[in-house]
């Protein structure tokens, strides 16, 4: 889930930042740069660990700012096929469960992942929200009156970044989790 990457950047240090250390100043601007970003195929940086090490400080003709070369490793989080994550439930419609880990949002179970047999039940007639229920033998357990749901994570994808978003569109995700509350051959995961 969280894996450490090893960076390398040239980044030019704001003036502002010159009365700082030069590692402080650096790590400051790293952190501005990278800190809450996706980088594709990497993951969302949670945070900095660690400067490996600093070149450069170059002031090239006609900028105010020096240059440096810095190698680091971020902390990334980046779930991998198969993996089993606890999340909260966010929201339940007829397309599936939206689910959030406090600090990445944007993990859906979509309907076809749903326990098998499963049913929706939306809470008025005009709500596009609901609950989801497992039918297990004689029986119907709600999806998400528990604190945590578990899941197994199906797939992570990076989409393009659009060009131009309609209006009522969702908000664009550069890392989207699918996950499935089935496990192939063994029955739902335990979600409570």
């Amino acid at each position: 889930m969280f894996y450490l990457s090893k960076i390398e950047h040239k980044l030019t240090l704001p003036p502002y930042l010159l009365t700082l250390p030069i590692r402080e100043a650096i790590l400051s601007e790293l952190e501005r740069l990278f800190l809450d970003k996706v980088i594709a195929k990497l993951g969302l940086c949670i945070s900095v660990y660690d400067i490996i090490s600093i070149k450069g400080g170059s002031v090239f003709p006609g900028d105010g700012a020096p240059t440096y070369l810095a190698v680091f490793n971020l902390i990334m989080f980046r779930p991998f096929t198969g993996e089993i994550i606890t999340a909260k439930l966010i929201r339940s419609d007829a397309n599936g469960l939206r689910l959030s880990l406090g600090f990445f949002d944007d993990i859906y179970i979509p309907k076809h992942h749903m326990p098998d047999p499963s049913h929706y039940v939306s809470t008025t007639s005009t709500s596009k929200t609901g609950t989801w229920y497992w039918d297990y033998g004689e029986e119907s357990f709600a999806i998400g009156d528990s604190e945590e749901i578990k899941f197994a994570v199906q797939s992570v994808s990076y989409p393009p970044i659009p060009v131009e978003q309609p209006k009522d569109s969702k908000p664009f995700a550069p890392m989207v989790v699918n996950g499935s509350l089935n496990q192939d051959g063994l029955g739902p995961i335990a979600w409570w």
